[in-house]
């Protein structure tokens, strides 16, 4: 299974914005087993992106660290969730 250098996010709080200090990110949606296809988020110049599945709104905040989000604990710990092999 290949490593995952980009952040992923999952929104088990139904928030509708959620803060992140990185523009390319997977959006998870919540958490397994509620999640939805983990897609690849690019905002490009934007600061902003909607998920087309879960329709979280992101938000770009560059004070925020990569794995820091606003409302706190929305970091999706891919190595909590990996199927062992």
């Amino acid at each position: 299974m290949a490593s995952h250098n980009i952040p992923h996010f999952q929104n088990d709080g139904g928030y509708k914005m959620i803060e992140i200090g990185v523009k390319r990110f997977m959006c998870v949606g919540a958490n397994p087993p509620f999640d939805h296809p983990h897609i690849f988020i690019d905002m490009g110049a934007d600061d902003e992106k909607i998920c087309s599945y879960c329709s979280t709104l992101y938000r770009y905040n560059p004070s925020l660290s990569e794995t820091e989000t606003k409302p706190a604990g929305c970091t999706f710990d891919v190595e909590q969730f990996k199927i062992a092999g």
